[in-house]
């Protein structure tokens, strides 16, 4: 029974070690990685996706990953160039274009990475004045990642983005710059206030322009109206005129002179055209057979 025990254990030890062999010497790369195989410590490339056989002792792969990724960059104390002291963190996006490179040419690529992206952002905001460095950011993060690129660019990495989070000033440039922003409003709001009060003043004026304008047309226009009516009076009274002849003018003239004298007391005009035709009315008025003389005009008295 001895050396069959024994063969046992030898057989399940040759099968244990063959599997270790085998799982080593097999490797699935998924599509995001790649295997960066070296044999006998000489690289033979980046193998996969997919399936990939390795020789067994012979072979070694490093897995790189592909993705993007990030990395945050701690509260770096910065000094811009008007010597303000700035508390700046940022992240920094990036990703591995070439495996190889980013296995053969740098080691611990992220913490390079780091250390890059620190120095570049205390050159840069070095260079930058205080009011730029916190109305530009957008610009600041353009140049990181440009600056940042160039140099891992090296690497096989590259940088897709930079974004800073915040960026702290010293207490009292805060107190200064919100003593100014108050400042600001309250001139803004000064300046909204007396535009609202000169576009008020200028309607109001449009507004009584308009006003006197209507009025004038309607005064005009009221006017014409009543010479319109006047003239058409007037046409009507010519109109009727020239119907009338002299016997009606006659008739019209002795009817007014007999409502005159119904009263007690009558001053009796009378033109010199009708002269002849009232003699005997107003004789016949007063009574007394008085001789009317022909004149431009004749007053009777009469008296009942």
């Amino acid at each position: 029974m001895e050396p069959f025990a024994t063969n046992l254990v030898l057989i399940v030890g040759l099968i244990v070690v063959a599997i270790a062999l085998l799982a080593k010497a097999i490797r699935i790369v998924p599509e995001y990685q790649r295997l960066v195989v070296f044999r006998l410590g000489r690289v033979l490339g980046a193998k996969g996706p997919g399936l990939v056989l390795l020789i067994p002792i012979v072979d070694r792969g490093v897995i790189v990953d592909l993705r993007e990724r990030f990395f945050d960059v701690q509260p770096q104390t910065t000094i811009t160039a008007d010597n303000a002291y700035l508390s700046i963190d940022f992240l920094v996006y990036s990703k591995i274009v070439d495996a190889l490179s980013s296995v053969l040419n740098v080691e611990k690529y992220e913490g390079a990475s780091r250390g890059i992206a620190i120095t570049t952002l205390r050159a840069v905001v070095g260079s930058m004045l205080l009011d730029d460095v916190l109305a530009k950011r957008e610009a600041i993060n353009d140049i990181l990642r440009g600056k940042l690129d160039e140099v891992t660019n090296r690497w096989g990495i590259k940088v897709t983005a930079v974004e800073i989070r915040e960026i702290s000033p010293p207490r009292e440039i805060q107190e200064a710059m919100t003593r100014q922003m108050s400042a600001e409003r309250s001139r803004r709001a000064m300046v909204t206030e007396a535009d609202g009060r000169r576009e008020a003043t200028i309607r109001i004026a449009e507004g009584k322009k308009q006003a006197t304008i209507l009025e004038a047309e309607g005064a005009r226009q009221a006017s014409i109206l009543r010479a319109q009516g006047f003239a058409a009076a007037l046409d009507a009274i010519f109109a009727v005129a020239r119907t009338l002849d002299d016997k009606t003018m006659s008739l019209q003239y002795l009817d007014t002179l007999r409502s005159l004298g119904a009263h007690r007391s009558t001053k009796i005009v009378v033109p010199m055209e009708l002269a002849s035709l009232v003699r005997p009315f107003v004789a016949h008025l007063s009574g007394t057979g008085e001789h009317v003389e022909p004149a431009v005009e004749k007053v009777v008295e009469s008296r009942h």
